[in-house]
């Protein structure tokens, strides 16, 4: 009887990418799946409960990669908030260029763009950490509730922007994805001038003043 191996997490997910980028099409059942890699079903379940995980975990692995890189990079710990972002936007999209074939189709799987996006739910949790950990600078609000409400508005926008970068490359066609670089260029610059910008503080200031007096206002 011929000995089951044992595979890690990176191991397994490379040979999903593999089998679906060779087949054009999940496996019929993680069953087979295993079967096909000589492990036992049970070392799947190790890491992941179905296909579905797997497949959002494959984008964490990108941003634990891209993020990794930059750790080990000592100039990175003292760049700004702006240049952190980036960083790890231009290291990001080199890693998603080295798996363009699978990241085009597993984003453009269904026609429902929405259970696409999926995908990309636990790519999400990690992304807003992220833009927590490199202390964007923001308002000075002063209460709780509303640094809550900024700090969400804050993660959700930048996500957006993600997003729209990330549709951006999977139509890109120009060479080495330059346009891309560009447009990551521009949207990070446009979206720190928005955040920083003096009429944005002005409008914040006058609101925490009404919050302050309580004013109320009847037609």
């Amino acid at each position: 009887m011929e000995t089951k191996k044992e595979m890690n997490k990176i191991e397994i997910v490379s040979k999903y990418i593999d089998t679906i980028l060779e087949t054009g099409k999940k496996p019929a059942s993680i069953y087979k799946f295993s079967k096909d890699l000589n492990i036992e079903e049970k070392e799947f379940y190790k890491f992941f409960s179905s296909f579905e995980h797997l497949e959002k975990n494959i984008f964490t692995l990108f941003f634990e990669n891209a993020t990794a890189l930059l750790n080990k990079t000592e100039d990175f710990k003292s760049y700004d908030a702006k240049n952190k972002l980036l960083s790890f936007y231009f290291t990001f999209f080199e890693i998603l260029t080295e798996n363009r074939s699978y990241v085009l189709l597993a984003l453009k799987e269904s026609k429902n763009s929405l259970k696409n996006l999926k995908k990309l739910e636990e790519l999400k949790k990690a992304f807003s950490g992220f833009i927590l950990e490199i202390q964007i600078e923001k308002l000075d609000l002063k209460q709780e509730k509303f640094e809550k409400i900024q700090d969400k508005g804050i993660q959700e926008g930048f996500w957006i922007q993600f997003l729209m970068i990330i549709k951006f490359w999977m139509d890109d066609t120009s060479s080495s994805f330059e346009k891309t670089d560009i447009f990551i260029e521009k949207s990070v610059h446009a979206s720190f001038d928005i955040i920083n910008t003096t009429p944005v503080k002005s409008f914040i200031d006058l609101g925490k003043f009404l919050l302050k007096e309580k004013m109320n206002f009847k037609l």
